[in-house]
């Protein structure tokens, strides 16, 4: 997510110098030595003979599966690049402690846990954290409010989030009009005529059955279907560009109705009070290490699982009908094998690809499908202020801004830590960490895209766009006096040069590409996949979805394994059974070739 800010052409010295101690300091990538193999706890269960499984990659969807597979009796390691955690960790600003204080917590963007989520929240449950009764899940708060800001001296939308007080009887498709309506003219201020049509929209939608959203909405954009072309500039940028961009990080022009539509009728549902874990926005009350990946690392341990980091697949390979092994570069560059009974790959689409040999590509054609699969940038910076900005408790979307912006204030949700006594140098008291959404379009300060920027200029112009939205009505929010340093992700890297990379790229989800996603299980006996660009119930790129798409992966594994543990949960999308009538007669319009009964076109 991202936000935007006014127009400068100043830069604090110290922010420019800066990200702490200088915008150089933030293009190396962050190392990390090998961790020392921890001997399993007298508690870990023995693994069943010759039962050894490979996985490869630790972000959330290793991690899940690493953890669903212990708990069964496996033997574990887990391959890792990098550092636990992939997207979802957060990490040390190099060189920024003083005095014995720890370091400026920094992250690839900040985390957003909603209560659309069951599967990874069970998990967090299933994390043992000091003094929580439900573990990790304990360390989830939620914000109190949300805010579109506005540029151009627009008001800016500010509203509470309704939990757990607003939740209707029965979710007729009256009650849902109404109470949409309701939400829409509260937040969103839109001319009447357009929000019902809005409405009218998302009933068409909520009330589709599967084969029309599967054969029909998956090949209609999302910026088609609301009608974005014929309405105001406010409807385009907050239904439909606002959604799109800032949410799911994909085009309102090329982005799946199915996909937007499955996540807004899961959002409209948590808002209403049904399906859901908790309040529609929770976040964690700590830098995301600290709340939730180190001590996910430390139960692992505890359960006997092993951990390369620094280990780079570099090739699955293929033989007799199975994977025979996988090519390994370790810390020091030198290459090597690895066998193991099973495999899950669970690393990002993007790389996980690159491993699969033209073997095991051969025996599963499935596996060459996801080189149609997409993936584009989106990526976080954080700005450390030396004042609390009188912004919003909660998150907010600069819904104007160039480069599609949204934040979020995180000292005040870090109630456990003091941050100038605990981080730093001791004069930073917050950190705004700023998702940048859109790396392709021209900014307000040089002309130029995120990409063509050097860092320092992506810092100077996301600033500048948090200013334009934040300081246009007569206040002035963020000032340059404010500002301590930033950090911009180590995970892009030749900004400015004819050829940035970033290491973190998001899966997104133009028309078709549903199609394209994998399943879990392969054609080859002993290899699984695992990731966000798995075909699993909710079809988003999210914590959610590697989560899930690992559990499947897991009883996929258990399958082929003929083992009798039992199986991994996998709970799927709410589905309100008010509606099934509705979907029902849909699909019996749908296969007569008639529109749905709410489309009036």
């Amino acid at each position: 997510m991202t936000s935007t800010g006014s127009s400068r052409r100043t830069f604090i010295a110290g922010a420019g110098a800066g990200a702490v101690t200088g915008a150089g300091a933030l293009s190396a990538g962050v190392a990390t030595a090998p961790a020392a193999a921890a001997a399993p706890s007298a508690a870990a269960p023995a693994p069943p003979a010759g039962r050894r499984v490979a996985v490869l990659g630790g972000g959330v969807a290793g991690l899940t599966a690493a953890h669903e597979l212990a708990e069964r009796g496996y033997a574990v390691t887990v391959y890792e690049r990098r550092a636990l955690g992939g997207k979802a960790r957060s990490m040390d600003v190099p060189g920024s402690a003083r005095g014995g204080r720890r370091p400026l917590p920094a992250e690839h963007g900040f985390r957003f846990i909603p209560g659309i989520y069951h599967n990874l929240p069970d998990t967090m449950r299933r994390i043992p954290f000091p003094g929580n009764a439900n573990g990790v899940w304990d360390n989830l708060v939620a914000p109190r409010e949300m805010m579109f800001a506005r540029a151009g001296g627009r008001e800016d939308l500010r509203g509470p989030i309704p939990w757990p007080d607003h939740s209707p009887a029965e979710l007729t498709p009256d009650e849902l009009r109404r109470a949409l309506t309701g939400i829409l003219q509260t937040l969103v201020r839109l001319p009447l005529h357009e929000t019902a049509y809005f409405v009218d929209r998302v009933l068409v939608f909520l009330t589709s059955c599967d084969e029309r959203r599967n054969e029909v909405w998956e090949r209609t954009p999302w910026w088609d279907f609301v009608r974005a072309a014929r309405m105001s500039s406010e409807y385009q940028r907050i239904l439909a560009v606002g959604i799109t961009r800032n949410i799911v990080a994909t085009k309102a022009e090329e982005a799946s109705t199915r996909t937007v539509g499955t996540l807004g009728e899961a959002f409209v549902f948590n808002v209403l009070g049904r399906g859901a874990d908790g309040p529609p926005d929770r976040i964690l009350n700590l830098p995301t290490n600290e709340a939730w990946i180190d001590p996910w690392e430390a139960h692992l341990r505890s359960l006997g699982v092993e951990f390369r980091i620094g280990w780079t697949v570099r090739e699955v390979q293929y033989g007799n009908g199975r994977v025979s092994g996988v090519s390994v570069e370790g810390p020091d560059g030198a290459r090597q094998t690895v066998t193991a009974d099973h495999y899950v790959s669970a690393m990002p689409v993007e790389h996980a690809r690159r491993t699969w040999s033209a073997g095991l590509r051969a025996a599963d054609p499935m596996l060459g499908r996801c080189d149609q699969l997409q993936t584009d940038w989106m990526t976080g910076i954080q700005f450390y202020l030396t004042e609390r900005a009188p912004l919003v408790h909660g998150h907010l979307n600069c819904i104007d801004s160039p480069w599609s912006l949204t934040a979020i204030q995180q000292a005040e949700h870090w109630p456990a830590r003091n941050f100038p006594a605990d981080y730093g140098d001791g004069t930073a008291v917050d950190c705004l960490s700023v998702d940048i959404s859109e790396w392709d379009k021209p900014g307000i300060l040089y002309g130029k895209t995120a990409k063509q920027c050097t860092r320092e200029e992506v810092a100077r112009e996301v600033w500048a766009q948090l200013k334009a939205s934040l300081n246009d009505t007569g206040k002035t929010l963020l000032s340059d006096s404010k500002l301590h340093s930033w950090f911009l992700d180590p995970g892009v890297d030749g900004l400015g040069t004819p050829h940035p990379t970033n290491q973190d790229e998001l899966l997104i989800h133009p028309v078709g590409t549903l199609h394209n996603r994998p399943s879990a299980g392969t054609r080859v006996p002993n290899f699984f996949l695992s990731g966000d660009y798995v075909a699993v119930d909710i079809d988003l790129a999210t914590m959610e979805g590697a989560n899930a798409s690992a559990r499947a992966a897991v009883n996929s594994l258990l399958d082929r394994d003929g083992s009798r543990a039992e199986r991994c949960t996998v709970r799927p999308m709410y589905r309100a059974p008010e509606l099934e009538s509705a979907r029902r007669h849909d699909l019996w319009r749908h296969r007569l070739g008639l529109r749905n009964i709410f489309d009036l076109g």
